[in-house]
This record gives structure tokens, sequence and C-alpha cells, in this order.
């Protein structure tokens, strides 16, 4: 199963500001203070939701995002991955994760900066994704954007994540589980960043 993206750009928005609860060192130049702790709230005081993304480097990279700075994360023809992005809101951290390589694994972190919108590409009749079956007037796909935060200072690859317990119940080790966007618990994610010291 394939999960490369459309490029169709959106404007950029700028990233959400945050109220850091603890003294915390950023992940790197811009980063949200809360990409490190949970217990980090923004303005609104809400605790940021965690999230991972998958793409095909081939067709979509951390390099990519890092080039683009912002892309509209569209081409999800999945109800379950679609009605995860329903939830997501402005400020939520996701991992970014290279599929379909030898070895896959996480290797950045992006932020979302824009709620579920409709994806443009259902209605795109040049597109891979084009469903003619979904209205204007009434989506069927949604999508959210996305910003680069930072790249991870090394790919952690998924036996890595297989071999720590705390994971076993992520829904990325979880046998069968292919949804191309997926929920991340609060101590999955600082778990994951100890593995490379963040």
């Amino acid at each position: 199963m394939r999960f490369p993206r459309s490029r169709a750009r959106r404007e950029d928005r700028p990233a959400s500001r945050f109220v850091v609860t603890a003294a915390l060192g950023e992940l790197g130049p811009g980063a949200p203070a809360h990409a490190r702790k949970s217990a980090a709230r923004d303005e609104a005081g809400r605790v940021p939701r965690y999230w991972l993304f998958k793409s095909e480097p081939e067709a979509f990279s951390i390099d990519d995002l890092e080039r683009d700075g912002t892309t509209e994360w569209s081409g999800v023809r999945s109800p379950q991955a679609r009605n995860l992005m329903r939830e997501m809101k402005a400020g939520d951290l996701g991992f970014f994760y290279h599929s379909s390589v030898q070895p896959p694994g996480i290797v950045g972190i992006c932020e979302v900066v824009a709620e579920a919108h409709p994806d443009s590409t259902q209605w795109n009749k040049k597109s891979e994704y084009y469903d003619g079956s979904s209205k204007r007037d009434d989506p069927k796909w949604w999508c959210v954007d996305v910003r680069f935060v930072r790249k991870l200072p090394r790919m952690i690859p998924i036996d890595e994540l297989r071999a720590i317990p705390a994971l076993a119940f992520m829904p990325l080790l979880r046998r069968g589980q292919r949804l191309s966007v997926q929920p991340v618990s609060p101590q999955e994610w600082e778990r994951i960043l100890d593995l490379v010291d963040l």
C-alpha cells in the first residue's frame, strides 16, 4: 500500500504560540517547547495531542517537508485516518515516519498548523486521489496542514521501537496496523524522544 502525498501547497500559516509550564529547551530553531514535555499547554490551556504521520520518502520525505516548510497532508483515503485528522488541532505535534523503505522509521517532527479542511485532490480529475463520489457541498475526504519542526538526530527504526516494552501498545507496532495517520500517547512520545536524547 502506498501513502504518497499530494504537494498541493496551501498558504503558510504562522505556528501557534505556547505557554510553557516548565523551563524546557527547544528542539531546534522555531521548535515549539511542548514538543518535549506533554505537560506543556497552549494559550487556551489545552494539552496538545501527539500523532504519527507515515509517508514514503520517494514520494514525500522529511527533506521535502523541510524544504517546503508547510504542506497539506492530502491524499489520505482511509476513513479511519481521515477521522483521526478531523480530531487534530493546531499545535498538535507528530512524528514523521518514513514507510516502505528498509528500514522504516521515525525521522522527524512536524506540527499541525491548520485544522481539518476538505482535501482538494478529491476533486482534481488529474490526481490519483480523485474521487468522483465526493461532492463539494459534502466533502468525503479531509486533511490538515503540517509544518516542519526538525529532523531527529538519527532515524529510529521500527525494530528499535518494537524492542521497548513501554511501546508495546503503540498502534504503529500492532500487527495489521497500516493506517497512514495514527495517535501517539504522551508517554509514548516522551519515551521515543528519550531514544535520541531530546
